[in-house]
Parts: structure tokens; sequence; C-alpha cells
């Protein structure tokens, strides 16, 4: 079932637009199940808790037979790579198309060829993505191709060896970040952390929490309730919460498994 309406503030401008109308994560209705019918008892009563401490940060797309057979594919351990990559660029490209109907639009009016008037809306500037590196990366093609001129930063964050604490290696965004919606691309959200600490490079250069998206393809009910703990006015779009979350995506992606 949709949402209700949120808010979302522009960054350049300062005027309120409203929420497009995704499904809440923690929507209880029978017919938008979180997670596929054949789950676990207790992978259900941990999903529902966790649920219950989200809130609307956390939206889900509509699920559908399209995105669950996707999902399917992607998790059997069978899947070729050549199935896996174009399945898993169908997915992000579903996500990505979603996450932008979240960003700012103005109305606006053109002329057709034959002279018609047409009411009409138009993307408004000031967005940009950032992927986590090496498995956010994935995601940038498919941004690109629903917006030719995007601009895109990167992160790259490795767990220290000693502390196995996630640590910052590199960071590039464009240099009028902090005026920009974000685009936070990283498919996999198992623990959280390493979007913690991406999500506290951006803040640092000046970016809200409430003007991030982040845009994944698979979640577990820690990760994004350790991430909205910690940054209670980010939005995350995803696919699905799961108590597992293929976690082998990045390496069956580009093939290095």
């Amino acid at each position: 079932m949709p949402c209700h309406n949120q808010q979302l503030n522009n960054v350049s401008s300062g005027q309120e637009h409203p929420m497009k109308q995704v499904r809440f994560a923690n929507n209880n209705s029978s017919n938008v199940p979180a997670v596929l019918p054949n789950s676990e008892t207790s992978d259900a009563s941990i999903l529902s808790d966790s649920q219950d401490n989200l809130g609307p940060q956390l939206k889900l797309l509509p699920l559908n037979d399209q995105i669950r057979e996707l999902q399917t594919i992607i998790r059997d351990k069978t899947t070729s790579r050549g199935d896996f990559v174009f399945c898993a660029d169908r997915l992000i490209r579903l996500v990505v198309e979603e996450g932008l109907n979240q960003l700012p639009y103005s109305e606006c009016t053109v002329t057709t060829p034959t002279g018609y008037k047409y009411e009409g809306v138009k993307f408004e500037r000031g967005n940009c993505g950032v992927s986590i590196m090496r498995s956010g990366e994935a995601m940038e093609q498919g941004l690109r191709d629903c917006c030719r001129s995007i601009r895109i930063g990167k992160i790259l964050i490795q767990s220290d060896e000693e502390t196995q604490k996630a640590k910052v290696y590199y960071a590039k965004f464009p240099p009028d970040v902090y005026r920009r919606k974000v685009l936070l691309m990283y498919p996999i959200l198992s623990t959280g952390n390493t979007v913690i600490e991406a999500v506290r490079v951006l803040i640092e250069h000046g970016v809200q929490p409430r003007h991030i998206i982040l845009l994944s393809l698979f979640s577990t009910p820690h990760g994004a309730k350790s991430i909205i703990q910690e940054f209670p006015d980010i939005t995350i779009l995803t696919t699905e919460v799961h108590p597992v979350a293929p976690t082998h995506f990045g390496q069956r992606y580009f093939g290095t498994d």
C-alpha cells in the first residue's frame, strides 16, 4: 500500500516538495509482504520487531512478481554470472527510478510539434549520486542511464585489519555537494557500518542527512535500524528487508568470487 505523502526540503530554494508514494517498510498489510512467504517464522518475527522501530524513513519498492523473480535469481547460488549481472542491473534500474521519483520536480509548460501547450513537470537541478566503492559502483550505470549529466562522487571505505572498524580511505565529491540532494548508492546493507561512515563523511562536507536518499537492493533489519538510529532524518529505499542479505553481491557482480 502506498504511504502518506512526506515532505522533502529543496536544498537550493528552501521550498518543500511532497515525497512520492512508496510503501513503508513497517506496513503490516498481508498483500505486500517484505519477505518471501516461505521465510522462517523466527525471521519474520525479527523483521516485524525491527520494522516497528524504523518508521517511514525505510521505504520499500512496491512488491510484484517481477521484483520477486529478480530477487530470487540474485539469491540463487546456481545462477550464472551473466544472468546474475543482467538481473542485478534490472533491479538496480528499478531502485534508481524510484529514487529519482523521490527528488523534487517543478511544473513547466512546453509546446508540442503541433503547437499544443502541454502542462508537465521537469527535474529540478541540485542533485548528485555518490557510490560507496566497490559494490556501489555497480549502481552508477543505472543512474547514468536515467540522468545523463548527473554528477557522481565516490567514497572508499574498508575495515581496518586490527580494529575491524570501517575506515575512510578516499572521498571525492562535487565541490558544491553541500547544496545538493544526494543519492547514496550501496547495494547490500548488512551491518550498516560502511554506510554510517559514508554518511558521516558527507555530513563533514556539509550535506544534511535529510537530503540523503540511500539506494540499496537488499537490507537486513539490523543494518537499516543501525543507520536510522544514527541518522533519523535519512531516507533508505530498498526492495527487501530480510535477516539474511546476499552479501556475495559484489563478488558475483564483478566476477571476483
